[in-house]
């Protein structure tokens, strides 16, 4: 399904494609270069990509930054290890994965800084057995709703079986579950949208994967006899689903950003990371070619270029500063939405490459770990970190943070 990156583009839940593009390249960072050259408004610093890769390979470094990061949030569900495929637990923790990642769009706030923008309470975290009580806001709200609805209202949001169906979930259920807080004057932005990606890929994965995130893995671990990597399993992702499918057309050429597709998998490989102490391989991806993340690229979204502008990585005209700062709406699929995410996704690959060869003139032996996912998980824990005015960036140079793009779209 192609489209012109419009929010309310309907929702096929019957339509699944088989693609029969088998090249080794992620069309994303085709797509990217593409559309980077073509828009010509974002630029990407050269400069900065040099400086800010020593900052940010340092960082890593001492922060001791990992795939396995991933587990140290509060709010995520951490799955058993070492992963037994007939572990019961693991099922639930991929369907929530999968649900997250499949509604993890469009959370910025026309309230962003006032107390009523919308927010969700829950507790601190899934080992907190306190009565206390905090307000998520942003994406963590999605997270905190859904974990609510589990932990709290005993409502099985993540089933793939009970979200599919309108007689057992029915609309009004799901605007419950994403219910704000009492002194919130806003309702999660897109609901309706929302249920109709819950309803397509429910539908899919239940008439066609045996009702599981997991019996999609298993299916994909079949057509690929256990040698697909992370960039496989992203185009199965984008061919099955169509609401995962995030794709426009530039100048008569099909531009690939596929955020929410590489962010499904990216989760999925952090969350399942081994531990290396007792294996190296990872219980999805146990081919030849191990997971191959390096094939991914950042996930385009409103927030990693936010923080890639601060860290003069990104240059921006003044006629878009004006429109941030002015809090103008993007539109999904206008030439300057695209420059921003496909510049965006330009900088984080040079970014990536200056780090490897960083590594590779220090001899420290660490490349394999250097990935742009892992950047991007980085860089967007540091936006929120720079938000909650919980860390500052000290020994580079740095600009004022700009609002970040306002875009109504379900792809990010």
């Amino acid at each position: 399904m192609l489209t012109e990156a419009h929010s309310d583009a309907p929702l096929d839940e019957k339509v699944v494609v088989w693609s029969d593009d088998v090249s080794d390249l992620n069309p994303v960072i085709e797509s990217a270069e593409y559309a980077y050259k073509q828009t010509n408004i974002v630029q990407v610093n050269e400069e900065g990509i040099s400086i800010a890769a020593r900052h940010i390979h340092d960082k890593l470094r001492a922060e001791s930054y990992s795939p396995r990061t991933w587990r140290t949030h509060p709010l995520h569900l951490v799955p058993v290890e070492p992963y037994v495929a007939s572990e019961p637990l693991n099922e639930p923790v991929l369907n929530w994965i999968f649900l997250i990642s499949a509604l993890n769009f469009s959370f910025w706030s026309s309230r962003e800084g006032q107390i009523d923008r919308y927010g969700v309470e829950w507790q601190a975290g899934w080992n907190d057995s306190g009565e206390a009580r905090t307000l998520w806001t942003g994406y963590w709200s999605l997270v905190a709703s859904l974990n609510r609805a589990l932990h709290d209202d005993g409502i099985p949001i993540t089933d793939p079986y009970f979200y599919s169906s309108e007689l057992h979930c029915p609309d009004s259920l799901i605007a419950s579950v994403f219910r704000p807080a009492s002194q919130c004057s806003e309702t999660i932005p897109l609901l309706q949208e929302r249920v109709s990606v819950m309803r397509e890929v429910g539908f899919i994965l239940c008439n066609s994967f045996e009702g599981s995130y997991k019996g999609f893995l298993e299916e994909f671990q079949r057509r690929h006899n256990g040698q697909g990597t992370a960039l496989d399993l992203v185009k199965m992702v984008t061919d099955t689903f169509p609401s995962f499918r995030d794709e426009v057309f530039y100048n008569g050429k099909r531009v690939c950003f596929w955020k929410r597709a590489q962010i499904l998998v990216a989760e999925t490989w952090a969350a399942f990371y081994p531990d290396p102490t007792v294996t190296d391989i990872h219980p999805f991806f146990p081919g030849i070619r191990g997971h191959a993340i390096q094939d991914l690229t950042m996930f385009a979204d409103y927030r990693v270029p936010q923080i890639l502008h601060h860290l003069k990585l990104l240059e921006y005209p003044m006629s878009l500063v004006r429109k941030l700062r002015g809090g103008y709406d993007l539109e999904p699929g206008s030439k300057e939405e695209i420059s921003l995410r496909a510049a965006s996704i330009v900088a984080v690959e040079r970014l990536k490459s200056a780090i490897l060869n960083m590594i590779s003139d220090e001899s420290t032996g660490a490349a394999h770990e250097i990935s742009s996912v892992l950047i991007d998980f980085f860089l967007w824990d540091l936006a929120k970190k720079l938000e909650r005015g919980d860390e500052k960036i000290d020994g580079i140079e740095t600009v004022d943070i700009l609002p970040a793009h306002r875009t109504r779209s379900i792809w990010y």
